[in-house]
């Protein structure tokens, strides 16, 4: 988990830059530092491509550093796009390296549009342990169109994305040339008239050398549950067909008789064993698949399980789940019922961020109010939280510091202060699994009416035509004096 905003330099973040052609490269821009008069560029340290005066498909690279994830993760990021008439300034690029393999084609890329500010984008990517991966970053100018390509926030989150989807596993299959193998990518649940699941296939054409061109097809599956694909080797081809069967009624199921076993629980994993050696009904077994949902919910996943134990990822914090484990023999319809099910819960996670948008709506001498934009679980990542409010002040050189728990949603009110106070506060969400602050305020209450002056303090002399007065301050002024009164 982490990631750079280029508020210092790209390479104490692990990034580098790959020259372009003709100078064309990303560049560290700070305009904090380096102020610029182009209402074009954005304002504050990101990464960006001058665009201006260079010829159609001139490229630079912004390389992130070589990425080993052992658990489900969401890269995001913030691209911006602008030129000074409105028009393209060119495209962005995202590529997926796996292993120091061949850079293949973009899993993300915008182009022919201006963007109205910063836009915020998620890559979803399934790689994992002990197999490594980096991210780069391709700006490809467009001759004619000048302008600027900028990157920003680049981080490593541990949780899954919220809107890109994340690619589930299929059975690992190894066939010889002109063999067979079949890949099965099943959902089951209640399935609804709007929803829809599609089927991405990518085919490798043939072109006369050993790796062909790739050519990908998005197909929307029928309302049947089960789907799969065919893949067969015909000379150096891999032709990838789909196929949807029906649903058949096995004759002598095989059933497991106790459910699964737990080994490990995580924020959004689960590491169980199948626990499928004893069984009712017949044998041989030649498949074992896990059937998994919520508790409260109706669609069920199921994979298919090729080891000892299995790892269930792209789950959600602090969920409770149902595990059970399905049994096939050879034979049409022979897969048999769910067996017991295994009831358990996902930890919680870390906030995703803290509270946001904290101000003050109202103050007194004595008191004030809060106000912050109210959260839910996307936030949270756990059912069980706590929000407390740390404020802390200077009175007579003493440092005070003091917590209290906030039991409202979106405002609370801080009493008991001290009048004409410089006061430092900040909110802070915890759960179980770790705290994430807001950021600090600094406000000053109001004054109030200041307390009596000392009366050992009163001091005086008596003259002719006069009597000579004079005393101290209050010890609690409550503010600044103004006016003496005799």
């Amino acid at each position: 988990v982490g990631g750079c905003s280029f508020d210092e330099h790209y390479s104490n973040c692990g990034y580098s830059v790959a020259l372009g052609t003709n100078g064309f490269t990303w560049e560290q821009i700070n305009t904090w530092e380096k102020p610029t008069m182009d209402p074009a560029v954005p304002t504050g340290s990101f990464m960006m491509v001058n665009s201006s005066g260079r010829a159609s498909g001139q490229k630079a690279h912004l390389l992130l550093p070589t990425l080993k994830e052992n658990d489900t993760h969401c890269i995001d990021f913030h691209y911006y796009l602008s030129s000074r008439d409105r028009s393209s300034p060119g495209s962005l690029n995202v590529y997926v390296k796996v292993n120091g393999g061949p850079q293949g084609n973009p899993i993300w890329n915008v182009s022919g549009v201006v963007t109205e500010g910063w836009v915020k984008a998620e890559l979803a990517i399934s790689t994992f342990w002990p197999h490594f991966y980096q991210v780069i970053f391709e700006s490809v100018s467009l001759k004619g169109h000048p302008g600027y390509i900028a990157v920003d926030e680049v981080r490593v989150l541990a949780h899954p994305c919220r809107k890109a989807p994340h690619f589930l596993r299929l059975q690992n299959v190894e066939v010889n040339v002109g063999q067979n193998a079949t890949f099965q990518c099943i959902a089951g649940g209640k399935w609804s008239q709007h929803d829809k699941l599609w089927l991405q296939v990518r085919n490798r054409l043939n072109s006369g050398k050993r790796f062909g061109k790739w050519q990908e097809k998005s197909y929307l599956c029928s309302s049947r549950v089960w789907a799969s694909l065919a893949a067969q080797m015909q000379g150096g081809n891999l032709i990838l067909l789909t196929e949807f069967p029906g649903f058949f009624l096995p004759p002598e199921p095989p059933t497991p008789i106790a459910p699964p076993e737990l080994l490990a629980v995580g924020a959004t994993y689960l590491w169980i064993k199948p626990n499928a050696n004893s069984i009712i009904g017949d044998g041989p077994i030649i498949l074992k698949e896990v059937e998994y949902r919520t508790t409260t919910g109706n669609w069920a996943e199921t994979h298919i399980v090729d080891s000892p134990n299995y790892k269930l990822w792209h789950l959600d914090p602090d969920v409770e789940y149902e595990i059970r484990v399905l049994l096939t023999r050879p034979g049409e319809g022979g897969t048999g019922p769910p067996g017991p099910p295994l009831t358990t819960r996902t930890k919680c996670a870390d906030p995703v961020h803290g509270p946001q948008n904290v101000e003050v709506v109202d103050i007194r001498a004595r008191q004030l109010t809060l106000q912050w934009e109210p959260f839910g679980y996307a936030v949270t990542r756990c059912h069980s939280y706590n929000l407390t409010v740390h404020y802390q002040y200077v009175f007579n050189q003493q440092k005070f510091e003091a917590e209290e728990l906030i039991q409202t949603s979106s405002h609370y009110t801080l009493r008991g202060l001290r009048p004409f106070m410089t006061i430092r506060l900040r909110l802070a969400l915890s759960n179980p699994e770790g705290k994430m602050e807001s950021e600090e305020l600094v406000v000053q209450t109001e004054e109030d009416v200041p307390g009596p002056v000392p009366l050992e303090s009163i001091q005086g002399g008596p003259f002719e035509e006069k009597i000579y007065v004079q005393w101290k301050p209050p010890n609690e002024t409550n503010g600044i004096i103004t006016l003496y009164e005799v």
